[in-house]
């Protein structure tokens, strides 16, 4: 491979279930935040950039907590999300206050990336098996120039909490483990012994037990720069009304070049355990799955050290 196996870290978001910036929100008993555990991980897989997309706003206090530690530790770069990262000939909609979504923050880090590279969400603990297995795929991407990935499906019942709803992307896969189609749904959480999911709060499906869902742990040729520049115009020429709240996300986007035949995604199953803060309440559990993680031997008090 002609250079060093590449994590994008999408750190941009704004956080507005949890009520602030939880992708630097301390979370380990050393100050850890839930990024350190993710690139910790993803260094023992073999990962040797790490590309995080972050906004100018909180750039200071992230820079602080990565300075410190990760920079140390592998090469790291920085992409600046912006709603003005637009191409020519296009604008920014008067009212628009929120980042352009997941796949522009992939787009904006082209120019760092000539090789397959791998992509996860900086407020998500993903497990060091998961990081193994984005690698694994990663080393053995052989044609550049055509669209393959791959995209880490957990069970949804491993995905869940117990403190609200979650969106999830819910994966329909063939018998050779090939992504066929990824659906959104929204309210997801569990009844008991079942898992359920509603795009309107009021009428319910269940997602059954073992269904593998998306959260985000891609891995990619970087041929999708292409397909993202390009799509990412289409996106920009919907009416200005619609482009003040609109996003333009990377399921999407992933799901449209499958249904096309422009792309083969291969979804692989981990049985690792998810942990994440999309809601406020949800940072003791967090906490204390990290202490677990500790005492059984995986990480070491002081992550870092």
């Amino acid at each position: 491979m002609p250079g060093p196996l590449t994590l994008i870290v999408l750190a941009a978001g704004i956080g507005r279930r949890y009520g602030g910036p939880k992708q630097i929100e301390p979370i380990g008993p050393s100050g850890e935040i839930l990024l350190d555990y993710s690139v910790y991980d993803a260094l023992d897989a073999g990962f040797q950039k790490v590309v995080f997309v972050i906004r100018r706003e909180i750039e200071a206090a992230f820079r602080r907590k990565v300075g410190r530690t990760i920079e140390r530790h592998c090469d790291t770069r920085y992409a600046y999300q912006d709603m003005t990262c637009i191409p020519e000939g296009f604008t920014v909609p008067h009212n628009r206050q929120k980042p352009w979504g997941t796949a522009h923050a992939v787009l904006i880090c082209r120019d760092m990336i000539d090789v397959p590279f791998g992509v996860i969400n900086a407020d998500d603990f993903y497990g060091r098996g998961a990081f193994q297995q984005l690698a694994d795929f990663l080393n053995n991407v052989e044609d550049e120039k055509a669209i393959v990935g791959c995209a880490i499906g957990y069970p949804v019942e491993n995905t869940l909490t117990d403190h609200g709803s979650v969106a999830r992307g819910v994966c329909k896969v063939d018998s050779d483990g090939s992504l066929v189609r990824i659906d959104e749904r929204r309210n997801v959480q569990r009844f008991e012994k079942t898992v359920k999911a509603s795009d309107d709060g009021e009428h319910w499906i269940e997602v059954p037990r073992g269904t593998p869902v998306s959260m985000n742990m891609w891995g990619f040729s970087p041929s999708l720069f292409v397909e993202l520049e390009a799509r990412f115009r289409q996106f920009l020429g919907q009416d200005s009304r619609t482009l003040e709240t609109a996003e333009y996300w990377l399921p999407e986007v992933v799901n449209d070049l499958v249904q096309e035949g422009r792309a083969h995604i291969t979804v692989i199953p981990t049985c690792e355990q998810w942990l994440g803060v999309t809601h406020p309440e949800d940072r003791s559990t967090v906490q204390q799955g990290i202490r677990d993680l500790i005492a059984r031997g995986i990480y070491p008090e002081d992550l870092w050290a």
